[in-house]
């Protein structure tokens, strides 16, 4: 089996609400999902899920090649990139592409990419997450009441510029998740809006009010010395690592005793999720990917040792995925689709004329001027309703039209000239 070529395609998820964190928010609640479709001369394509814009660049390294030799051809494609280096948007494009490869390799097989990596067991415990900054108190609570009747006992909540309120609304998710559970496991996600010199203090105050579980990216993702102050002055436990793109970059945080759960991207692949869980289960700390659309790494997940829980972000699925998984009794149940369990409908994709960006101004991908240096939060930080103010993310919610960019979802196709080789 050679790979051929590719096609790139984008559809998009509808939440339903304004979806965003401390950093900003998407007020029409509808973002973009790119995709990346592997070919090969059997017939068999592979789906990867994430932006893959450097996807020009990366390819060549996997033209014509085995798709089943999925670890060499990682390492193979950070080599494309050796000069310019792995960061950023290289590394979720070798993410993406990554992604579709292990789909082959389990399709090529016959079976769910769960058992090809060796997992017994096809349940993958859960918390709850819903980029639910924006919402008011009780747009929150109902929002978990529908976790809670899918048997969830543990939640996270985005915060940040008001640690009262987050503290309330802390507690008010904690109060949802009793119907499951006496002690409920609540995770308070600042994404890197403090500075190392206020950090310790907010988080006290919040913890003045609720038992948490971890505090997630409090200060700089490479901020060794502000997480370890973190770590060492705070109860609960640090989690951090979902924005760093290599295992080096784990290295100094680990070494520094900083982090106690080791955090992953999905959208950076299953072969890294996978190293990084084994440099994890090296230091006896463990791991717990981050969510991303159709839950990709539940796979990998359910297959690693020291796996502690996996983010699940929403219920529903893009537009055009269906996916062989159930969210049900606190987590995900995999179904025994081969591969991924991924089904891409790109009739219904095309269909749609719908687009969103998670790089909009007002969005949670651009960082305030103000983050880390907001010496007080100001009056009104919170609408009358508790949701969030405009005026004090420092920026414009984007408003639904500013959303309907006009953007093709037809797929791009790339062919790749055959190389002769046999299988």
């Amino acid at each position: 089996m050679r790979i051929t070529g590719y096609r790139s395609l984008t559809t998009v998820h509808r939440w339903g609400r304004p979806v965003g964190d401390v950093n900003g928010v998407i007020a029409g609640g509808v973002t973009e999902v790119p995709i990346v479709l592997v070919e090969t001369d059997s017939g068999l394509t592979g789906v990867g899920l994430g932006a893959h814009p450097g996807v020009d660049r990366v390819f060549p390294a996997l033209e014509g090649r085995d798709p089943r030799a999925v670890t060499a051809l990682y390492d193979r494609m950070l080599a494309f990139v050796f000069k310019a280096g792995h960061n950023g948007a290289a590394f979720g494009t070798i993410g993406a592409l990554d992604m579709a490869l292990w789909d082959l390799k389990a399709k090529a097989a016959g079976e769910p990419l769960w058992r090809t990596l060796g997992a017994a067991d096809r349940f993958v415990p859960g918390y709850a997450s819903g980029l639910e900054y924006a919402l008011s108190d009780d747009e929150l609570v109902r929002l978990y009441e529908r976790w809670a009747e899918r048997g969830f006992t543990g939640a996270k909540v985005k915060g940040g510029l008001d640690v009262d309120r987050d503290a309330k609304r802390l507690v008010a998710v904690r109060d949802v998740l009793r119907v499951n559970s006496d002690r409920p496991a609540v995770m308070y996600d600042v994404n890197e809006a403090w500075g190392r010199h206020q950090a310790v203090r907010l988080a006290h105050r919040v913890e003045e009010q609720v038992d948490l579980t971890w505090i997630e990216e409090p200060v700089r993702r490479w901020d060794v010395a502000g997480h370890r102050a973190v770590a060492s002055g705070i109860r609960s436990a640090v989690a951090s690592g979902e924005n760093l793109t290599g295992l080096e970059q784990y290295r100094h945080l680990l070494d520094a005793d900083a982090v106690g759960v080791v955090q992953a991207g999905s959208v950076w692949g299953v072969t890294h999720f996978l190293r990084v869980a084994v440099l994890a289960l090296g230091r006896d700390l463990p791991v717990s990917p981050v969510g991303y659309n159709a839950n990709p790494l539940a796979h990998a997940a359910a297959a690693v040792p020291n796996h502690l829980v996996t983010e699940i972000q929403d219920l529903a699925l893009p537009v055009g995925l269906t996916a062989d998984q159930e969210i049900t009794d606190g987590g995900l149940r995999l179904g025994d689709a081969p591969g991924l369990g991924i089904e891409v409908d790109e009739a219904l994709i095309a269909a749609q004329r719908e687009s969103g960006t998670w790089a909009d101004a007002a969005g949670p991908h651009v960082r305030p001027a103000d983050a880390g240096l907001r010496l007080a939060p100001h009056r009104g930080a919170t609408t009358s309703e508790g949701g969030l103010s405009q005026r004090d993310r420092g920026a414009t919610i984007a408003e639904d039209g500013a959303l309907q960019r006009d953007r093709s979802a037809e797929a791009a196709p790339h062919r790749a000239a055959g190389t002769g080789e046999g299988d």
